[in-house]
């Protein structure tokens, strides 16, 4: 049985009823069990839950530091190509979008791993849009061959694929494949994905499980908040993770808490998830899951992202960019459009930006922390804990 056979059968009406209308009692109780069920985990994201937010932080804090100690690892992310061959209304990669794309070459994806290694990070996802023509299986296990012997830790974000398509990029190097649902509303779903194969809702929710048959040994999975009910999405994420910590224990599971940011297209979030259920949120997955690190991105503010590195989170991003060749200027010389899976090349004018520099390609959403790494990492040191870098090596499993 898949994980959609059990998605098909859970209460979530009523789970989500639950949700808002918990009193403070029923969320207390839960605050205080050590075991949590979908119940309790719905208690404790409930408004009546908001109000238990000091006991609810203080309890994520020290159980985190229990499990994990006073650390924080670091990663960045690394995109490969912007090219994409679905329409996803919230994304700056749709398909229909007039962005400058580009895909680098494995080469020109070695500079940038090189210069983040010069940063410091040891922790890289290499990110792509979803285009079988521009990014290719092959084209992924070349990428995760050339910088293998470099990087110790290297995690996929791309396209949905076979278990046998995933099995040569395990080999070359990737440990870690993450995939997000993007919403587990099937309505919203619809609405939101008009073209291409990200439609199938069922294939994508599947996709871990091909991840953990193919031999990945890490496993990231997550909701966008800002396109269906936050408490629906939360609910589905913390069945989705309870399953595959049953059924793929062998992987390590990571659960990521995006929000929408602005992107091209400028497409506005149907809901919203405000700083202080985000908080809410995180300390609620932590109780739930105590053994699952919790991820960060750059899509946050560096207040809330500082407020929240002592209540749960364990994996962040930092000085991040969204679009390929951010962190050298590696493609800008090949920058052009795409339309209908062909290369349109620029015009003169389109390489120039308005104040005359060199145009680059288009990032996915807009970032809201810019800090550089190190500063981020001082901050870290700052609030006691150890920023780490470098948290596993292959020759541990050689």
């Amino acid at each position: 049985m898949s994980f959609v056979t059990e998605f098909n059968t859970l209460p979530f009406a009523a789970l989500v009823q639950r949700s808002r209308t918990a009193s403070t009692r029923a969320a207390r109780a839960s605050l205080d069990i050590t075991s949590l069920s979908l119940e309790d985990f719905a208690q404790l994201i409930s408004p009546a839950g908001a109000d238990l937010l000091e006991p609810l932080a203080r309890r994520s804090q020290r159980m985190t530091q229990q499990r994990f100690g006073k650390v924080m690892r670091l990663f960045a992310p690394l995109y490969l190509s912007n090219e994409c061959i679905n329409n996803c209304q919230y994304c700056g990669f749709s398909r229909d979008n007039p962005i400058l794309r580009v895909t680098l070459a494995p080469e020109e994806v070695r500079r940038e791993a090189q210069a983040l290694l010069a940063q410091g990070f040891r922790n890289i996802l290499l990110v792509s849009g979803e285009h079988p023509k521009f990014v290719s299986g092959d084209y992924m296990a070349r990428c995760v061959s050339l910088l293998h012997e470099e990087v110790p830790s290297l995690s996929l974000e791309i396209g949905p694929m076979e278990t046998e398509e995933y099995r040569p990029m395990v080999q070359a190097g990737a440990d870690g494949l993450v995939v997000y649902q993007e919403t587990y509303d099937r309505s919203v779903y619809t609405a939101m994905h008009t073209a291409g194969p990200k439609r199938n809702f069922d294939w994508r929710l599947e996709t871990p499980e091909r991840a953990y048959a193919a031999g990945f040994r890490r496993i990231g999975i997550g909701a966008l908040y800002g396109l269906g009910d936050w408490r629906l999405e939360a609910l589905s994420v913390a069945a989705h993770a309870a399953y595959l910590l049953r059924n793929c224990w062998k992987a390590q599971l990571t659960i990521s808490l995006p929000r929408l940011r602005p992107c091209a297209g400028e497409f506005q979030p149907l809901t919203h998830l405000s700083d202080r259920e985000m908080v809410q949120l995180v300390c609620a997955f932590r109780l739930m899951f105590p053994d699952v690190g919790l991820v960060l991105s750059t899509r946050e503010s560096p207040k809330l992202r500082n407020g929240l590195i002592p209540l749960g989170i364990t994996l962040m991003s930092a000085g991040s960019h969204t679009e390929p060749g951010g962190y050298t200027g590696a493609g800008q010389e090949k920058l052009h459009h795409t339309e209908h899976g062909k290369i349109v090349e620029l015009g003169a004018s389109e390489r120039v930006t308005a104040d005359h520099r060199p145009a680059h390609a288009t990032g996915q959403f807009q970032i809201a922390d810019g800090r550089p790494p190190h500063e981020v990492a001082a901050f870290i040191r700052q609030l006691g804990y150890e920023p780490v870098w470098k948290d596993w090596d292959a020759a541990l499993t050689a």
